[in-house]
């Protein structure tokens, strides 16, 4: 896998040199293994973590960082083998790997509304905002979101700004902001 210079490499190319040598499939499970907690080795860590991972490698406190790099990797790998595994991340115990997943889920457009919509709520603002974006993403529903332009984070405001102004460019004018047909 990586060679000595190749863990400075952007991760686009580290994983797809990994892609190529492993194959897709293999790296997407692979990452999902970091992502679930497990050790898949040096060189699968230099080529997910670059640089950083060799702090960790050099004996560096392991953190959550294995599991946020395998989390981040699957924006650059996929096959819907990972969305159980994304879904999970959303509930991960550290706010880095939660903030992650959101980026995968808008990313993969994956079907998560109400596992993202829950992180509107979480107590670190990076993973509300985060959840806002996403859900402008995937979602379709202003009205979850909108709570979130009064929080007293300003980079949540601007992410709930951000999700709701995304679901306004993709749906109709009148199809967003009037009620529900059983409403009216």
């Amino acid at each position: 896998m990586p060679e000595e210079n190749q863990k400075d490499l952007p991760i686009e190319a580290r994983i797809a040199a990994a892609v190529e040598q492993l194959g897709l499939d293999t790296v997407v499970l692979r990452s999902l293994s970091l992502l679930a907690g497990n050790n898949e080795g040096e060189e699968f860590l230099l080529v997910v973590g670059g640089e950083h991972a060799q702090g960790i490698l050099d004996g560096a406190p392991v953190l959550y960082w294995p599991e946020l790099w395998g989390t981040r990797a699957l924006l650059y790998v996929w096959n819907d083998s990972a969305i159980a595994g994304v879904s999970a991340a959303l509930q991960n115990q550290a706010w880095r790997v939660r903030e992650m997943a959101t980026r995968v889920v808008a990313t993969r457009e994956l079907a998560l509304q109400d596992e993202v919509g829950a992180l509107l709520l979480d107590e670190v603002a990076r993973v509300r905002a985060a959840a806002a974006r996403a859900l402008g993403a995937i979602g379709d529903d202003v009205e979850v979101i909108r709570p979130l332009l009064k929080d007293p984070e300003i980079d949540v405001r601007r992410g709930a700004q951000h999700g709701i102004d995304a679901i306004r460019q993709r749906r109709p004018a009148g199809a967003i902001d009037a009620p529900p047909a059983e409403a009216v």
